[in-house]
């Protein structure tokens, strides 16, 4: 019997690379949230201590951002998918090196 089978050539992919890299979990300023409110969800979805969330709080307000977490992409992607269900606007944003 003859094989059918063709043997491809191999492609490589960035797509690891990528996911290697370290990504920003950065909450943006809105008109909308309480003060309060967003220093409560940074710590249910963080976990962080009172002072650790009003002080990520205080930036939004008055920088208008904040990067509140930096890690892998798959974990970026969820804490900014759970910051978006507790209606805050977060985006992801790739660290790029200084």
């Amino acid at each position: 019997m003859v094989s059918s089978e063709v043997a491809l050539p191999e492609t490589k992919s960035d797509e690891s690379v990528e996911l290697s890299d370290l990504w920003h979990v950065v909450v943006l300023n809105d008109p909308v949230n309480l003060m309060s409110y967003v220093t409560m969800v940074f710590k249910k979805v963080f976990g962080m201590d009172q002072q650790m969330a009003e002080k990520h709080m205080m930036e939004v307000h008055e920088q208008g951002r904040s990067v509140v977490w930096t890690g892998g992409r798959e974990k970026a992607e969820t804490y900014v998918y759970q910051l978006q269900e507790w209606h805050l606007n977060a985006i992801l944003q790739k660290h790029e090196a200084d």
